[in-house]
């Protein structure tokens, strides 16, 4: 597999994708406590959304031939990560996540955040 400018092989080589995978394993654990009545909505939806940013950075990946096109799909991810953390506040607010682990969710999303803005402004250092 070829590298590109920055030395990366693949999208399982980024940070931001390493640390959404991450996350997104997380949520998953920790909606495992969450009451069963809440399983065809905000688990459901929570999860969704959380394996969507890696999800969409893998399509952005693919995509990167095209800037316009990886740019878009960068948008996406940063859009899932804001609905991820609309569900984490609904989480927290129905007291089904403790504050401490909510905080911790938070400030991860808030780096992958930073990370995904960083290659919108810096697109050109990963298309081709």
């Amino acid at each position: 597999m070829a590298l590109t400018k920055n030395g990366y092989r693949g999208y399982r080589d980024l940070k931001v994708y390493q640390m959404a995978y991450q996350i997104a394993l997380d949520i998953h654990q920790v909606t495992k406590t969450f009451p069963k009545e809440e399983k065809y909505s905000l688990t459901d939806q929570i999860r969704r959304s959380s394996r969507s940013v890696p999800a969409n950075l893998a399509e952005a990946w693919k995509k990167r031939r095209y800037e316009k096109a990886f740019i878009s799909k960068l948008i996406d991810c940063a859009g899932e990560a804001g609905e991820t953390e609309v569900w984490l506040d609904f989480s927290k607010d129905f007291g089904y996540l403790k504050g401490d682990q909510y905080k911790k969710l938070m400030q991860r999303y808030d780096e992958v955040n930073r990370m995904l803005y960083g290659m919108i402004d810096k697109a050109d250092k990963f298309c081709r």
